[in-house]
């Protein structure tokens, strides 16, 4: 009886994680041309308008453009890590995703350690990176890949920080539970210090502008993708926008109160928040400037890592003073 319950839940989790590994395929697609879009009405010009009716085939032309690209390979690159990097980083961003509640009942697995979690694969995705820069055996490759070890590094110290406010507010890493802890008050509100160091060190994590110094075109061509060409360069640019989906939604699950909204269906509340983030990122790629590599870890140290200490020493002091 035990038995047979617990092989139909992995047949469960595991029909779960197709789904959710299909829908996330589509959207990081999706979001590309998404992305592409708003950069162009934002730079005054058309954008993708060629293939398709309002060029949405062009998502299509470019899949096509990278299967069927040269699947080349340095001479003198440590094939078998130059090979695992990129399926390490997609792998990796999956993972993320899969403690994310969607609704009550929609989700992979339920985790008890879920933000414990999410830290622990957010550190390993920096791997992927050094790995594929050092096997590359090119100087900007590894260049690059040096720059996002010490940018997680400097980053990943606030990032869990930040997030040790809810946890106190919560009293729980789980994310169903701070999800349902939010029923009178999002924890943007009493949070909205931890919330934006949060919203910062995740887009240093993901290494998206102003933080994509590991990629710098100006400085380091491509960075630590630039042996990399076909598939296993589109697997690098998937995982990026991956990313970018876990982290809006992880935003609006830690913040914004999850799937938690009035008149409509739960799943509907959660993808119009997490769309909403999804839009704010690609703003702030089109607003911003990128500072220095130097002025980025010099921000992270003496501005944002003070600034999440208060934000959790007010927190504890409020959560002991009120109960």
């Amino acid at each position: 009886m035990i038995a047979s319950i617990m092989t139909n839940n992995i047949y469960f989790i595991i029909i779960k994680s197709i789904f959710i590994l299909i829908l996330l395929l589509i959207c990081s697609a999706l979001l590309s041309f998404y992305e592409r879009r708003i950069l162009a009405v934002f730079q005054n010009r058309y954008g993708p308008n060629r293939v398709g009716w309002c060029g949405l085939l062009q998502i299509l032309a470019d899949m096509i453009k990278l299967i069927f690209k040269e699947d080349w390979i340095p001479k003198f690159a440590d094939k078998i890590i130059f090979i695992i990097s990129p399926t390490f980083a997609f792998c990796s961003s999956m993972i993320i995703f899969a403690i994310i509640p969607i609704s009550p009942t929609c989700y992979v697995v339920n985790l008890h350690i879920g933000l414990l979690f999410f830290l622990m694969i957010a550190g390993l995705t920096t791997y992927s990176i050094l790995y594929s820069g050092w096997s590359s055996n090119n100087k900007y490759a590894l260049l690059g890949a040096i720059r996002a070890t010490a940018q997680t590094l400097s980053y990943e110290v606030f990032l869990g920080i930040s997030l040790l406010g809810v946890v106190v507010k919560a009293g729980s890493f789980n994310l169903i539970e701070i999800v349902y802890s939010q029923q009178n008050t999002w924890n943007v509100l009493p949070q909205c210090l931890g919330f934006i160091m949060f919203l910062i060190a995740a887009l240093a994590i993901v290494h998206r502008h102003p933080f994509d110094q590991p990629e710098s075109e100006q400085e380091l061509i491509d960075g630590y993708r630039i042996e990399y060409s076909g598939m296993k360069f589109g697997l690098f640019f998937i995982s990026e926008y991956i990313g970018i989906i876990s982290i809006s939604g992880l935003i609006t699950t830690l913040f914004f109160g999850g799937w938690l909204g009035p008149w409509l269906p739960h799943h509907v509340w959660f993808m119009l928040k997490t769309s909403f983030f999804i839009t704010l990122i690609i703003l702030i790629r089109a607003s911003l400037p990128r500072p220095r590599y130097d002025q980025i870890l010099k921000y992270s140290w003496t501005i944002y890592l003070p600034l999440s200490l208060i934000n959790l020493l007010i927190t504890a002091f409020c959560k002991l003073y009120y109960s």
